[in-house]
């Protein structure tokens, strides 16, 4: 009863949200198995290049480091804001959500051979919390008990607390950095007089991820509510 029960749960999660944890989840369970090495999973262009290891294009966005408390906090994080994006803004766009993968992950290789980082992941989750955070300025954060902000300054916060950790502040530079060119170039240069929308999924993706359009009575929940989770938890001003 409880097997079915978590399936149940595990099949409500969206699909990208699903496959993006999960692969991530598999892969650290892998290497804590000894069944494959970190070696094997980083982002290294002469090898991809040279030696056609074309995986590591996919696989330095799926390891987070060993099981312990950096790789649970960039899990809760990953997965609360995938979700919310893809339940809220992103909602019946299947196709955009994986193009924005796509653009965010591609940015993220070009710049990240540039200076030199071998596992991408962190800053993806950055670069979801920070998208999510622009498209909902308004709501109230409240991290670890402690801080009270609004959400635009959760990215800048996740990069404090990783710099507590003494962890790289440059892994969480180049995630705002990203999230940023996509929020301009999605939300904010079409708006702008004379200003155009550059980004156009391609009609290969929306033919593979699109489905058709749902119940228009259907009533979402609240963006800022999947998940369940208290780290980051957000309210909305005036609720």
């Amino acid at each position: 009863m409880a097997y079915q029960t978590l399936q149940q749960e595990y099949l409500q999660i969206p699909a990208v949200t699903r496959a993006y944890t999960t692969a991530c989840v598999l892969t650290t369970a892998a290497v804590q198995l000894e069944i494959i090495t970190p070696f094997q999973l980083y982002f290294n262009p002469d090898l991809i290049l040279k030696n056609y290891q074309v995986w590591r294009l996919i696989t330095n966005f799926l390891f987070f480091g060993p099981v312990g408390f950096n790789f649970l906090f960039n899990m809760i994080f990953l997965y609360r804001y995938c979700r919310m994006l893809e339940e809220g803004s992103f909602r019946g766009r299947t196709a955009d959500f994986v193009f924005m993968f796509l653009f965010g992950g591609l940015l993220m290789t070009i710049f990240g051979t540039f200076v030199s980082l071998v596992f991408l992941g962190q800053a993806f989750t950055i670069m979801l919390v920070y998208v999510w955070s622009r498209r909902n300025p308004n709501v109230r954060m409240n991290f670890f008990g402690l801080l009270n902000f609004q959400a635009p300054f959760l990215p800048w916060v996740l990069m404090g607390f990783s710099l507590l950790l003494g962890n790289s502040i440059i892994v969480d530079l180049l995630g705002i950095a990203v999230g940023h060119v996509y929020f301009f170039l999605e939300d904010v240069f079409p708006n702008q007089p004379g200003g155009g929308r550059w980004l156009k999924t391609p009609s290969i993706i929306k033919m593979l991820f699109d489905t058709p359009e749902e119940d228009a009575n259907y009533n979402p929940l609240p963006e800022e509510r999947p998940g369940g989770f208290a780290w980051g938890e957000g309210q909305r001003l005036g609720g």
